[in-house]
Order: C-alpha cells, then sequence, then structure tokens
C-alpha cells in the first residue's frame, strides 16, 4: 500500500508490512510540524486535506481545494466543552494562524496513518475516530480529520486509504485555546506511544471484522528476534528481508 501525504516529514517511518498465513497487512503512522517558517499554512492545509473552501482571517487569502477528488470523510473533533466555533474548520485554523506571532511559528501537529484496505468505508472511518477520540481529543487537543480514498483514475493503487490528522498544539478549553502550548506533546516517548496504539486499534479493528490480517507498529528486525525467541522459525524467516519504504509525493510524481 503506498501512502501518498502531502510534503513528505523527515521523521517519515517505514512501514513494515507483516505476513501471517500468507495475509499482508501495512502499517505506517507518521508525524510532522505545520510550520510558518517553511511558508505553510494551518488554513491551506486544512483546506487541501478536506477538500474545502477556506478564507484566512489573518491574512484574507482564499484556499479552494472544493473540486479536489478522493475525500471520502472530513470533520474536525474536539472535547466536548470547547467552544462550537472551534469546530468550525476555517475559524479553528484562522484562529491558530491569527494567535501565532513569530514568523518561525509551529502552527500544527499532523499525523498520518495508513488504513487498513480490507475494511469497509464505514469501518476505516469508524477506526479512525475511535483512535483520535482516545488518543488526541482525550488530550485536551482539536483534531481536523481528512480520510482519503484512492481515486483509480488518477492511477492510484486501490489499496491507498489513509487519513491526515491537523493537531492543535495548545489545549482546547470552553474559552478558547490555552495560552501556552502543551510541551508534554512533543515527547518522543508519546509519539512511540501512538504507534503502538495504532497497530492495536487497526488490530482490534480487523478483528471485529472478522479478519485474519494483523499489523506490527515494531520494525522488522524487532518483530524477527521475537519470533525466534519463540523459535517460530518460519516467521522470522519471512521477516528476514528489508523494510519497504515510504513514497513520498515527489517520488510518485517522478
Amino acid at each position: 500500500t503506498l501512502l501518498c501525504n502531502i510534503g513528505a516529514p523527515k521523521d517519515t517511518l517505514q512501514r513494515e508490512p507483516v505476513f501471517q498465513g500468507g495475509v499482508v497487512a501495512s502499517y505506517h503512522l507518521s508525524a510532522q510540524i505545520i510550520k510558518r517558517s517553511s511558508g505553510r499554512s494551518a488554513v491551506a492545509a486544512a483546506a487541501y486535506r478536506s477538500g474545502s473552501r477556506l478564507k484566512d482571517a489573518r491574512t484574507g487569502e482564499v484556499f479552494d481545494y472544493s473540486r479536489r477528488r478522493g475525500v471520502a470523510h472530513a470533520e474536525v473533533m474536539g472535547p466536548r466543552d470547547a467552544p462550537a466555533w472551534m469546530f468550525d474548520r476555517e475559524k479553528l485554523w484562522s484562529s491558530v494562524e491569527r494567535g501565532e506571532k513569530r514568523v518561525d511559528a509551529q502552527l500544527a501537529r499532523e499525523i498520518n496513518v495508513a488504513l487498513p484496505h480490507e475494511l469497509t468505508d464505514e469501518q476505516r472511518v469508524e477506526l479512525v475516530r475511535g483512535f483520535v477520540e482516545e488518543q488526541f481529543v482525550s488530550r485536551g487537543m482539536m483534531a481536523d480529520v481528512a480520510v482519503h480514498e484512492p481515486v483509480r483514475e488518477h492511477g492510484d493503487d486501490p489499496r491507498n486509504h489513509h487519513a491526515h490528522i491537523m493537531l492543535s498544539l495548545r489545549k482546547a478549553t470552553r474559552d478558547g485555546f490555552s495560552r501556552t502550548k502543551t510541551r508534554e506533546w512533543n515527547s518522543d516517548q508519546l509519539l512511540k506511544d501512538w504507534r503502538a496504539a495504532w497497530a492495536t486499534s487497526q488490530n482490534r479493528a480487523l478483528g471485529r471484522g472478522g479478519l485474519s490480517a494483523r499489523v506490527d507498529h515494531r520494525s522488522l528486525k524487532a518483530q524477527k528476534i521475537s519470533a525466534e525467541q519463540a523459535k517460530d522459525w518460519a516467521k522470522a524467516a519471512e521477516l528476514d528481508r528489508a523494510p519497504e519504504i515510504h513514497i513520498g509525493p515527489r517520488a510518485m510524481a517522478a
């Protein structure tokens, strides 16, 4: 499965397909920070990912991606006590843009995940919503979720279902965003926890769907060591290979 996210992040991690009884499941989770210093806009990013037309209240610039195909589902999620305006995509990210004054401001965190093509459209949306609620909204983040499906007319791989999750860097309260950013959300350990949780969420969804495919967030090397310790020599042999490499948009275009 090819996950094509926009502006492939430097910390993109290799995907580790897992072979179980001949069934292959593909795992991918990567994270990046959307920065103004890179010439990026949170409003523009949200418009592109959601396939919508948004106006940046800070600059007056309009970003129109309403004709974009391949957006299967898009919604803004957040804590129940967050004010209603924060669930309006245009107002949410315009507020972020206005609130961050620095020319090198960090605007949002984006999590990109590959979705199991074995599931139905409804099951994929349910999977993403549950993961976002459990791992991000519960911590006080606003989350802008866009589930993308392959567009065959564009030559997309038919298994290329994935989601973009844009997250606020400040906690949402009943009065709006907190005055300070939540630094603990930047920890390497938390990213590792999210990777493990995403594998757990997918496997739970695959099991509910009656599917035998499973994913593993660990590296192939770590999985191979575990298989050898369990004396599962057949699985160890299957895992003795080079990992697939994430393919970003530039490589896909080439």
